[in-house]
């Protein structure tokens, strides 16, 4: 490593995810002067949006002014959720931590680089105490629902509570902030779980153990800078050597702004790259196209990883229950020894996911299904018109309805390209190609059939 007398950072860090996160918490363990460039907004309890109705403080698409902390990217064979923040995907993401099973070091590249079940749970404990897992204590109606409907379909017994980092108190009552119960007294003061299911917007009472309150926050404290609002667009090497071992020059712009762009410029002896998959394959392909970092692997973008899920929307119009309430994601089922599904929710009054709703249609992708779902429109409308009508009603969407979670350990990945589409020639995009993900889970679909209103 190059003297870092000379440099602004020893290391800088492109984005504050998990892994930016961690990565710049254990460096300054290590001492060393760090900087996290971060492109989305710094969040706080007072300024997360209260619903979904608030799209310019939700969604991140900050040309258009929408300068929020989730964000949506559509490509032909994945459609990907990711957040836009100081803290990364957790500001948004539902606190979920479950360790997977064995079967999964036996499965996938990993396999036999490394003797992984006795190797990973050493981390997994040390990121459950950073994270402060706990066991959920907290069921809401979604919940029972969700064991009602397992026992209806013979599996009642795998329903379990999630591992969740969310401060949860034993008697689940509200109460004002207590003194940081993680860290000895250095983390910040948190405030204990409400049940509103707010998690997915961002947690306004300091309940959801996000990064900027762990992680990111030590690192913070013990020396690491922050730049909020700071868009990496160029990574080259300093003059002299081109293999990186002189250092680094980092160039940023403001990612909002059209023409005065805020550049910046930094030096450093290393740079981490953890903006996402998204944002480092697409700032990867960047830098090996224009000849900054010619060396880079012309692996980029192979065997991209999918979570190998569906989502499936179960609305109860006029439910007697209130299914907003509890946790983001409180339980869980399994439906096989591949397959779980797990009950989400969004807090009262989050209704906007409803315009991304349809009638439930079985079948694989392809024009066969499109003409099946013509037919249940057709067919319910003429059927049942008003009752049709409520289903497609925005309002009250968050508080009869119950998202299920459709997850499956098995094999799932696409591969992501650089390359200018058909209809815009003029630049390239990040982009995927080769097999589609399974997005039709058979048995997914009849569970979430099986669903009835609580009483």
């Amino acid at each position: 490593m190059p003297s870092t007398t000379q440099f602004d950072f020893d290391f800088i860090v492109i984005g504050s995810g998990f892994g930016g996160s961690v990565s710049a918490h254990r460096l300054t363990e290590k001492g060393y002067r760090v900087g996290v460039m971060e492109m989305g907004r710094r969040w706080t309890r007072e300024t997360l949006p209260r619903t979904s109705w608030a799209i310019h403080r939700w969604f991140w698409r900050p040309r258009l002014g929408l300068r929020g902390f989730f964000n949506m990217r559509l490509f032909r064979h994945v459609t990907i959720f990711h957040g836009c923040a100081v803290g990364g995907g957790s500001i948004t993401y539902a606190a979920t931590l479950l360790p997977p099973p064995d079967t999964v070091w036996n499965a996938g590249m990993w396999r036999g680089l490394a003797d992984w079940q006795h190797e990973m749970p050493e981390h997994y404990q040390t990121a459950a105490s950073m994270l402060g897992i706990v066991e959920n204590a907290i069921l809401g109606p979604a919940d029972h629902l969700l064991e009602e409907t397992a026992s209806a379909v013979g599996c009642a017994g795998s329903f379990c509570n999630t591992s969740v980092g969310i401060f949860q108190l034993d008697d689940q009552s509200p109460a004002n902030d207590v003194p940081d119960p993680y860290f000895k007294g250095e983390g910040p003061d948190r405030g204990p779980c409400t049940a509103c299911g707010g998690c997915i917007m961002g947690c306004r009472f300091g309940a959801k153990n996000t990064l900027d309150l762990n992680y990111l926050y030590l690192a913070e404290k013990h020396g690491a800078r922050v730049f909020p609002e700071t868009k990496v667009v160029h990574v080259k090497p300093l003059e002299g050597a081109q293999d990186g071992s002189a250092g680094y020059e980092v160039q940023t712009v403001s990612p909002s702004a059209w023409t005065r762009r805020h550049a910046q410029r930094f030096t450093c002896a290393n740079v981490l790259f953890s903006a996402s998959s998204l944002g480092t394959m697409e700032l990867l392909f960047r830098l090996r196209e224009n000849g900054s970092l010619p060396a880079l692997s012309d692996q980029i973008g192979k065997h991209v990883r999918t979570n190998s899920e569906s989502i499936i929307g179960a609305r109860v119009p006029r439910c007697p229950s209130d299914l907003s309430q509890g946790i983001a994601i409180g339980s869980r089922v399994y439906i096989d020894e591949h397959t779980h599904i797990e009950a989400v929710r969004y807090p009262a009054g989050s209704d906007t996911m409803s315009f991304l709703t349809t009638l439930l249609t079985d079948g694989p992708a392809g024009w066969l299904r499109i003409a099946r779902w013509l037919r249940n429109i057709v067919g319910a409308s003429l059927r049942r018109p008003f009752r049709t009508a409520r289903l497609f009603r925005p309002w009250g969407w968050a508080r009869e309805a119950v998202i299920l979670l459709c997850m499956q350990a098995l094999e799932g990945e696409i591969e992501m390209c650089w390359r200018r589409p058909w209809f815009w020639p003029f630049s390239k995009f990040l982009s995927t190609r080769g097999q589609k993900v399974a997005t039709y889970i058979p048995q997914a679909n009849e569970f979430a059939k099986l669903l009835e209103a609580p009483q």
